[in-house]
Order: C-alpha cells, then sequence, then structure tokens
C-alpha cells in the first residue's frame, strides 16, 4: 500500500534518528490556489485507519481514502516530501483548466509561475 522511495526513506531515518519512530498520517490537507493534496504527519492510528509498514516505518491512513489511493508513494524532493496515490483522486488545484500564471488560470503566486 506504502512505497518510500529511497530518498524519502533516508530523509525519514535522518528525522528519527535520535528519535523514537512514531507513526505518520497520510491525509488531504488544503491546498489554497492549488487545492487540496495529500500531505504527511506525525500522528496514532484511530478507529477507522489502516495502519501500514513500509521499510520500518509506520503509516497510519483514513479507511476511506486508503481504498480510494490504491496504493501511494512517497518522495522527497527539493521542496520536501511528496505523496501521490495510484489512483486519481479528483484533488485537481482550485484554478482554472489554463493552469495557473496563464490568462485563463487564476495567476496566483503559491503555483510558482
Amino acid at each position: 500500500m506504502i512505497t518510500l522511495t529511497e530518498s524519502a526513506k533516508g530523509q525519514l531515518e535522518k528525522y528519527f534518528a535520535d528519535k523514537d519512530r512514531s507513526d505518520i498520517r497520510v491525509f488531504i490537507a488544503s491546498g489554497g490556489c492549488s487545492g487540496p493534496r495529500l500531505s504527511l504527519a506525525l500522528d496514532e492510528a484511530g478507529d477507522g485507519d489502516k495502519r501500514f509498514e513500509s521499510d520500518g516505518f509506520g503509516f497510519v491512513v483514513d479507511n476511506e481514502l486508503a481504498e480510494a489511493a490504491g496504493g501511494l508513494t512517497i518522495d522527497m524532493t527539493y521542496y520536501g516530501f511528496t505523496v501521490e496515490a495510484l489512483n486519481d483522486l479528483g484533488l485537481g488545484g482550485a484554478c482554472n483548466p489554463g493552469g495557473c500564471g496563464t490568462e485563463s488560470g487564476c495567476g496566483c503566486g503559491g503555483c510558482g509561475h
């Protein structure tokens, strides 16, 4: 269900090097102009969650999100962690189809244009 890239695994190992490992929640966060996106936070599993293990790390995901995602890949980029679902979750941005920074887009500064 959860796949960690080598760069994400390395970053998590660095973070937890001097800490007890706790579970990491995958959740849908609001994203302003870019719209909702998958994100990560330290958290404990609760009712209505599934727990997964990947490369020695525990992850918790809401049952509905886990079912809809069909699988998750966590990567570490220059900008931080990214989380991608195997299935399309319909989390498209709030901008017009023309995209940010274009004549028909929202033109907001948070879209990288």
